[in-house]
């Protein structure tokens, strides 16, 4: 009997990717799982509905299913929501994940959870997985919290460390690549950062590294983002030069400018060295990744 997977947060972005490519690439019986009624995608696996801040919902998933792994795609990412709307944050990205480890233990599931690079300050990057965390934002000690309450649990887990995620999905709220591309098509002019630097990741590509993750039953740490570390205003060139689209339409400005609520890390950046070594993983450069988006979208 094929090991069954529970992945929550299956109708966001990177839950659609991890769908696609486990579906596709492995023989792993998945059990969809999110908030809504309804999945966003039909992949033929069985759907459940699942709020993860509901600790008794969690237990009553795990004893259902019986999970060897439980995929955590559910976060909340609004960056600078999580400023102004803490308790939310904190019940999604942090007590959420304590009822997955209080339910990973009716069955001994393994957990395996995304994090983000906004556990440092962006000082000094780009970071490896030994860099010592500073998060600068509410968002950002959200999620560092969410790694510590999974580490000292002594759950059977790995975390997964990304960052700048973008790609193509059903009914998935805009992302920095998306948007810019519908702005350029439609020829409207866009003010792009050019101070603030880190890999910008195809979910896609989140997805492969998560499942070779998988199959080397690693643990620990690992960042997987995409190759290239550049600047936003760099990202944004380069997409231009994928897509035909007009580079004067482009104007540099500065994170500050933007006064948005919760602080950036500005020179950021995600070492995937370990993950390339450790799981065979070899991520998309910028290129790559956007040729990808392009072809996805039927360009």
């Amino acid at each position: 009997m094929a090991e069954r997977i529970l992945i929550t947060g299956a109708n966001g972005l990177l839950g659609q990717a991890v769908m696609h490519i486990f579906t596709r690439e492995s023989d792993f019986e998945l059990v969809q799982s999110s908030v809504e009624d309804k999945p966003f995608i039909n992949f033929g696996s069985e759907y459940y509905k699942l709020d993860i801040t509901n600790k008794e919902e969690v237990k009553d998933a795990v004893r259902r299913f019986n999970p060897k792994i439980i995929l955590n795609c559910a976060a909340f990412t609004d960056v600078d929501k999580c400023e102004t709307e803490r308790e939310l944050c904190w019940k999604l990205n942090v007590d959420a994940v304590k009822n997955l480890i209080i339910a990973s233990r009716i069955n001994d599931a393994k957990i395996i959870h995304y994090s983000t690079d906004y556990v440092f300050d962006g000082k000094n990057g780009p970071y490896d997985e030994t860099a010592t965390p500073n998060p600068i934002s509410f968002y950002g000690r959200s999620k560092l919290a969410s790694e510590n309450a999974l580490i000292a649990s002594g759950a059977d887990s790995a975390i997964i460390r990304t960052m700048v995620l973008f790609g193509l999905g059903v009914n998935v709220k805009p992302n920095f690549a998306l948007w810019m591309i519908n702005k350029l098509k439609a020829k409207e002019p866009i003010n792009i950062v050019d101070d603030m630097s880190g890999n910008s990741t195809i979910s896609d590509d989140l997805a492969y590294g998560s499942l070779k993750l998988i199959e080397k039953n690693a643990k620990g740490i690992y960042h997987i983002a995409g190759r290239d570390i550049e600047s936003r205003y760099d990202f944004t060139m380069k997409l231009c030069d994928v897509f035909g689209f007009d580079k004067k339409l482009i104007a540099r400005i500065k994170t500050k400018d933007l006064n948005q609520p919760a602080p950036r890390p500005l020179k950021s950046g995600l070492i995937t060295l370990k993950a390339e070594t450790e799981l065979g993983f070899t991520p998309m450069d910028t290129v790559e990744s956007l040729r990808f988006l392009k072809y996805q979208l039927g360009n």
